[in-house]
């Protein structure tokens, strides 16, 4: 760090901690657009074989590369594939009993010569169908003993001192991203999959489906098309949405009323405004949308068309729910 911005006292800037992570980051990526191209392709194509046969992925690392190595695989199974972090020192205690034929080892050391993965090198020759490292050290011992060997060298650490793992941890983890995701890009991950396994906390809640936000049974307004206007106004009153579906006696979505229609029918009609039906009075073209849709869908749509309800339907134009804006602002959408 001798070229380094200093501060005041002399001291090196907090920055440039930061760039010269970033620049090993660099590094890797322009190794990956060239000669790493090719074992990063067919490090991808073991991982997709062993998910095709069933098989696991396990993870494996010590010291700050066993926390790389919990990371890579917290990624692996949070985009659908299956992985699980084994600890070596565990591991000759009966743990290497979650490792089965077949099953794909990734093995992280930045030296490659790590004791304990080295004691546990050949349970998992024997054992492990194919192995992957991620190493800073294509000639060291776990290098060569490996199937494929990734690059996650750094010319320095961002430590003053270039000893604390820092540059190249953080290459490591990147280096694990790009496989998880480049596994689950080619297996056709979708936004509706990662959904399923999000369930909780604010993603979760970002992911809910209208099916899941949805007021339906009893909750729904529902009203027929010879429903006289007093009776209209009671359900609307009754269920609080501000809004009633019209729908035929087989639950077909025939139309729907709202506050403002009762609002534009009073404006008109005065006084005998309550003579209608609903029929007479109803929107025949709502807006619907479908259970699947997700709750960010329906509050891009409910914006677009300035509107505060969505009726959903199923594809026979089955009325199942209403969704509310309401019910969006508990999500932290808005």
């Amino acid at each position: 760090m001798s070229d380094a911005p200093l501060n005041p006292e002399g001291h090196t800037l907090p920055s440039e901690f930061v760039r010269i992570e970033a620049r090993a980051l660099l590094e890797l990526s322009l190794r990956l657009d060239g000669p790493m191209l090719p074992p990063f392709t067919q490090a991808v194509d073991l991982l997709l074989e062993t998910i095709a046969r069933q098989s696991r992925i396990i993870v494996t690392g010590i010291g700050k590369s066993g926390i790389i190595a919990r990371k890579i695989a917290a990624t692996l199974r949070s985009t659908g594939t299956p992985a699980h972090y084994l600890h070596p020192a565990d591991a000759v205690h009966g743990d290497l009993g979650m490792l089965s034929h077949g099953d794909t080892v990734i093995a992280l050391s930045s030296s490659g010569e790590t004791e304990e993965l080295l004691r546990l090198l050949p349970l998992l020759k024997r054992l492990a169908d194919k192995i992957i490292t991620l190493c800073g050290c294509p000639t060291s011992t776990l290098a060569q003993a490996s199937d494929v060997v990734l690059d996650s060298s750094v010319s320095t650490e961002a430590c003053p001192h270039n000893l604390a793992p820092t540059a190249s941890t953080t290459v490591m983890l990147a280096l694990g991203d790009a496989l998880a995701l480049e596994v689950s890009r080619r297996r056709g991950w979708r936004p509706e999959d990662f959904a399923e396994l999000h369930p909780g906390g604010r993603l979760g809640k970002r992911l809910a489906r209208a099916a899941d936000l949805m007021h339906s049974g009893d909750a729904l307004p529902r009203v027929l098309p010879s429903t006289p206007m007093p009776q209209v106004i009671y359900e609307m009153s009754r269920k609080k949405l501000g809004m009633t579906t019209v729908l035929d006696d087989n639950g077909l979505l025939l139309g729907m009323i709202s506050d403002g229609d009762l609002r534009r029918l009073l404006e008109r009609d005065g006084g005998r405004a309550l003579d209608h039906t609903a029929a007479e009075i109803m929107n025949t073209h709502p807006v619907t949308i479908a259970a699947s849709a997700f709750a960010s869908s329906a509050l891009a749509l409910m914006e677009e068309k300035k509107i505060t309800s969505l009726i959903v339907t199923d594809p026979h134009h089955q009325a199942q729910g209403v969704v509310h804006l309401h019910d969006l602002w508990t999500l932290q959408l808005l």
